[in-house]
């Protein structure tokens, strides 16, 4: 039997996910804290400002629509979907892997159309770490990014997930140099984001002193990247290896913490495991630039714009009533706002 292209294995992803599987067995770490209740804000709810800056635009709430993917035949509509979604709420974009589209030319929506449908917020553009000794190198990196006229490019690592996954690229002997290779040639920013297993403190400062413009921590509580290529696996040796990393990784809430502590001057993202605009606010507090989440949209991503516009409204709306009861008028003050363990 062949082994399926990548834009099968794609969609297969995106099968285990939208079913509920795939998910990381350690919690993210974010019940382990709590903001302190102000009952008496001396502020107005409708005036709170949660605007950021990242890649030299201004967001109207430190979002991230984070990478994610699927076959030709969901991927475009998903990518319409999310791509006119942050435009009207003025939010980033990240892209799943290019890499499909870089070998047919442009597809599943990962074209022109995606700039033309959110002509004014962040769209990062992404290509696995593992790609950059298989060929992948600056020329590509420059296409990839014009392909969507992209503001910069992700490099994802992913190494639980390439080892687990049948066809993986378990060959990453000089990633590493050649990631900084890369970024020292590149004439774009250049994000890092690991996929669900968490940055350590020693390799965000490693990145950072590579001259990355920021890194995604992605850390262990959401989609467990091993588990959805276990789940996927034919063979059961496959399964049976790909279950003992059920609870693998750092999780976001310690990855996050540890990672501003070592880089307090590095622009992070926060993901992994957020649910709902609570969590996302206390990823703030601990550190976080700005806050991506996946797997937590893509059921919507696969109805609508509208749903996906509702969705992370809900989650603005949360952000801003966490701001209003801990006496927060803007991301600055949310960040000194007081937090005890849970």
């Amino acid at each position: 039997m062949s082994e399926p292209s990548i834009t099968d294995r794609k969609d297969q992803h995106l099968d285990v996910v939208l079913s509920g599987g795939g998910r990381h067995a350690r919690d993210a770490g974010f019940d382990t804290v709590r903001f302190v209740h102000e009952a008496l804000p001396n502020l107005d709810h409708a005036r709170i400002d949660l605007g950021a800056d990242f890649l030299g635009r201004r967001l109207r709430a430190p979002l991230l629509i984070s990478s994610m993917t699927g076959g030709p035949s969901r991927a475009e509509a998903i990518n319409a979907h999310l791509a006119e979604a942050a435009q009207a709420l003025g939010i980033a974009l990240a892209v799943g892997s290019q890499r499909a589209a870089l070998e047919d030319g442009g597809g599943s929506g990962l074209t022109q159309s995606l700039r033309d449908r959110a002509p004014d917020i962040p769209i990062l553009a992404n290509i696995g770490a593992a790609q950059l000794t298989r060929g992948f190198g600056l020329d590509e990196a420059r296409r990839i990014i014009d392909m969507i006229g992209a503001d910069a490019l992700i490099v994802h690592l992913n190494p639980l997930q390439e080892a687990c996954q049948p066809e993986g690229d378990r060959d990453w002997k000089g990633v590493g140099a050649a990631l900084e290779a890369l970024i020292l040639r590149l004439d774009a920013p250049v994000v890092v984001k690991e996929t669900g297993a968490g940055i350590s403190a020693a390799t965000a400062r490693r990145l950072f002193a590579m001259g990355v413009s920021a890194i995604d921590i992605a850390g262990a509580g959401g989609a467990n990247w091993g588990l959805i290529e276990g789940e996927r696996a034919t063979d059961p040796a496959d399964k049976t290896h790909a279950l003992a990393f059920a609870d693998w990784g750092i999780p976001t809430v310690r990855a996050l913490q540890a990672a501003h502590e070592a880089c307090p001057d590095g622009f992070i993202i926060g993901s992994g495991g957020i649910r709902d605009g609570v969590d996302a606010a206390k990823a703030i507090r601990l550190g976080a630039d700005l806050v991506g989440q996946a797997a937590g949209v893509l059921q919507a991503a696969t109805v609508s714009t509208e749903a996906v516009i509702d969705h992370f409204q809900i989650i603005i709306r949360q952000m801003r009533t966490v701001c209003f009861c801990t006496g927060s008028a803007h991301l600055r003050a949310l960040r000194k706002a007081e937090l005890i363990q849970s």
